[in-house]
């Protein structure tokens, strides 16, 4: 048959080209292209001529014309089924290993890219603070031109190593001390006729609030403090770990510092130089150039958190104190550690340290509520004072060298007589009341406190002229203006307010 190559059940001719044809193979032919298959001239089924045979009986197969045959056939055929389905298991395989190998490859590239992401922010990061070093003025210019201190690119190498107390230094120590105890003297008793009077100090109202020098998304002044020969220079300490040095006067941003790698703990601003010290839980003390915008300095002194920084009254050394349980005396000028000591007998991290007036000796908190005075030269333990409970949160010397205020986690405010070496007095606050902040004006008349509120007490009297609460956060920081004629504070609600007449 022309099409198929069988023998037709229905054969029919076609009178176009003569062929013999399967009807129904025809028909759909026919249906489909009109033509005949051979010849491809026109035709239609009506032309088609039928013709009449006996039924054939379709001849077998020579292979199957015997039971072996037939089973062979079988055979052959189950041979090819099981050759294909091992083909086809193979191939799946193949696959799946492509697939597991695409999956792997996926995986590492997602981890590169995650990799490199965290890497350019880093970047990124490093080069906001790597400012040029050329904007640094001649007070800084000692500082920057250390060739020890600074490295190429204008961050500061890391220093650590201990030096020593020279009995240079030691004498440097003396002598300031001498100076200071003899000016001391020479006031007296006699209060500054500036110094604004409790009567006008009870007066003050909140006069200014800035509420944008460090990030909103992660609010919070942590610390504070005022350039003590300018007053109108205001440095805070964020949670953002930036810096910001502010203009009172201008109300305006000078600098912002970046640079440290966690909050900002404790901030200095230092009296004769535009130099600001920081301190943060990255266990980094920070010396910027107000000026220069960068960091000139860093000091490694500590192992953990520092938890207290404090400037000597030469304004060449600084003190600070760690969780690691060690407090630090630390050269400005190179970065180096001359002396690191801790009370092995207490075993305790501290908390806070301050300087006394003269320099010769200092005070630290410690986490388990102790005071420990030290002698600096002598590097001991001179003097301990019990009696709060909770960690101790902030100490303040007076001016007059008599006084120490301490601050705990107890809601009290305690006062000790250094020559005595005892609690004169001990301030109960409300419950719950959190002491964050203690400082003295320069005169040693007022008392301020920042925590839950801010309040003010007058010195000897000890009775509160001023009770502000004004913030919506926890007040971290206070300080007064030159002669008290102004208060300044920073809270957790991220603002810097002034309250003056």
């Amino acid at each position: 048959m022309s099409i198929s190559n069988e023998v037709p059940e229905h054969p029919c001719v076609s009178p176009v080209s003569n062929q013999v044809f399967e009807r129904r193979l025809i028909e759909k032919y026919i249906a489909e292209n009109g033509a005949d298959p051979i010849s491809g001239q026109p035709l239609s089924e009506e032309q088609l001529i039928d013709i009449k045979v006996s039924h054939p009986i379709r001849p077998k197969a020579p292979s199957a014309t015997s039971i072996p045959a037939i089973l062979k056939s079988l055979q052959d055929e189950w041979d090819a089924v099981m050759l294909h389905s091992f083909t086809l298991r193979q191939q799946l395989q193949t696959t799946r290993q492509e697939l597991s190998h695409a999956l792997y490859q996926h995986d590492a590239a997602c981890r590169v890219i995650a990799r490199l992401t965290k890497e350019v922010t880093a970047a990124r990061e490093a080069l906001a603070t790597l400012k040029p070093q050329a904007g640094l003025i001649a007070p800084q210019a000692a500082l920057a031109s250390q060739p020890a201190a600074v490295g190429a690119g204008g961050e500061a190498m890391e220093i650590s190593e201990q030096v020593g107390m020279t009995p240079e230094i030691i004498q440097k120590l003396q002598d300031k001390a001498t100076v200071l105890t003899t000016e001391r003297k020479k006031r007296g008793k006699t209060v500054p006729e500036e110094l604004v009077r409790a009567e006008d100090l009870g007066k003050y109202r909140q006069v200014a609030s800035h509420a944008g020098l460090h990030s909103a998304s992660i609010p919070g002044i942590l610390s504070l403090d005022l350039c003590p020969t300018d007053t109108n220079k205001v440095l805070t300490g964020g949670a953002d770990k930036n810096v910001v040095v502010f203009d009172r006067r201008e109300e305006q941003i000078v600098a912002t510092l970046k640079g440290h790698t966690k909050k900002v703990s404790s901030v200095i601003y230092h009296p004769a130089q535009a130099v600001v010290f920081s301190a943060s839980p990255d266990s980094t003390i920070r010396v910027w150039s107000v000026s220069g915008g960068n960091c000139v300095q860093v000091i490694r002194a500590h192992e953990a958190s520092v938890t207290g920084l404090s400037l000597h009254a030469t304004g060449d050394y600084l003190l600070s104190s760690s969780e690691d349980q060690y407090w630090a005396f630390s050269d400005i000028q190179t970065g180096r550690v001359l002396t690191k000591v801790t009370d092995e007998t207490a075993g305790c991290a501290l908390t806070c340290a301050q300087f006394h007036p003269d320099g010769l000796i200092f005070g630290t908190g410690t986490a388990d509520s102790q005071i420990k005075i030290w002698d600096l030269k002598e590097r001991t333990n001179v003097a301990n004072f019990p009696g709060h409970s909770g960690p101790v949160t902030s100490i303040a010397f007076s001016e007059n060298g008599y006084y120490l205020a301490t601050g705990a986690q107890d809601s009290s405010l305690k006062l000790w007589d250094l020559r005595k070496l005892k609690n004169f007095k001990t301030i109960t606050l409300d419950n719950n009341y959190e002491v964050k902040s203690l400082v003295f004006d320069q005169s040693g008349t007022y008392l301020a406190v920042g925590g839950s509120d801010i309040r003010v007490y007058i010195c000897k009297q000890w009775s509160e002229v001023l009770n502000f609460s004004d913030h919506s956060g926890l007040v971290t920081g206070v300080a007064f203006g030159e002669h008290a004629q102004f208060l300044a504070s920073s809270g957790m609600d991220r603002s810097l307010k002034f309250y003056s007449l």
